[in-house]
C-alpha cells in the first residue's frame, strides 16, 4: 500500500531471511477495543495515503531525520534518564 501510495513499484520489495523465534505473522485484532466503543475515524487506506501525502509535504522535517539532528535533540530532551523506562538516583 505504501508503494502504490507514493507511486513506486515493487521492485523496491526486499525479502530478508527470518531471524530465528521471530513471529511468522502478527494478527492485530480490535474485537476488544470495539466493545469498549471505540472504532477507527479512517479506513487504513485512507490513513496511509495521509501519512505519505504528510511525510511528502514535510521535508524539512525528513532532512533533519536523515541527518542525525534529531539525535541531539533527544539526547537533551532525555539527558536526566539512564535508559528508555529508568530515572537515575
Amino acid at each position: 500500500m505504501v508503494l502504490r501510495a507514493t507511486g513506486r513499484g515493487d521492485e523496491l520489495i526486499r525479502y530478508v531471511v527470518d531471524r530465528p523465534g521471530h513471529d511468522r505473522r502478527y494478527s492485530a485484532d480490535a474485537t476488544k477495543t470495539r466493545t469498549l466503543g471505540w472504532e477507527s475515524g479512517i479506513p487504513f487506506a485512507d490513513g496511509i495515503a495521509a501519512t505519505v501525502v504528510w511525510y511528502r509535504d514535510r521535508r524539512y522535517w525528513r532532512e533533519l531525520i536523515k541527518s542525525g539532528e534529531w539525535k541531539d535533540c533527544y539526547a537533551r530532551q532525555y539527558a536526566e534518564f539512564d535508559g528508555p523506562h529508568t530515572r537515575s538516583p
